[in-house]
């Protein structure tokens, strides 16, 4: 009887205690993608990005429902995968900073300035808690050029 109240417990515990990190489940074809910026285009600064999505809804941040999330853009940074350090992203807080920005209003496009040059851009969908789902809904990087 002890051995099962254990167990009980410990699923109990499991079920009520913080969500693992990347454990938000995203629908399978789930895809973000850059709908006004193509891989190669030459643009102006500020840049307008709008950001598209197909098989989920988005929701601000915070928001717990299922087959939703918020938009996250990398900016001139590696494409999502292991840190510097060695850790996996995929199951981590997205940080903030001027590398990585976070639209947890719900928000769907933006206006980045960017100094001239070349720069890389990476959508990243982010669940309640800012952390990609699994499977990760992430674009392809693309580059771009400011003039």
């Amino acid at each position: 009887m002890k051995k099962l109240l254990s167990a009980a417990a410990i699923i109990a515990l499991a079920l009520t205690g913080p969500a693992m990190a990347g454990e938000t489940p995203a629908p399978e074809g789930a895809s973000v993608y850059f709908v006004n910026l193509e891989d190669g285009a030459t643009v102006k600064s500020p840049v307008k990005v709008v950001f598209g999505l197909t098989g989920m809804g988005v929701a601000p941040a915070g928001t717990e429902k299922a087959n939703t999330g918020h938009h996250h853009i990398l900016i001139d940074r590696a494409p999502l995968g292991k840190g510097p350090d060695g850790a996996d992203e995929f199951d981590a807080n997205l940080p903030a900073d001027e590398n990585h920005k976070h639209f947890g209003g719900g928000q769907t496009e933006m206006m980045l300035e960017l100094p001239a040059g070349k720069h890389t851009l990476q959508l990243v969908l982010g669940d309640k808690d800012h952390i990609p789902h699994n499977p990760p809904v992430t674009s392809p990087v693309i580059t771009i050029t400011v003039e």
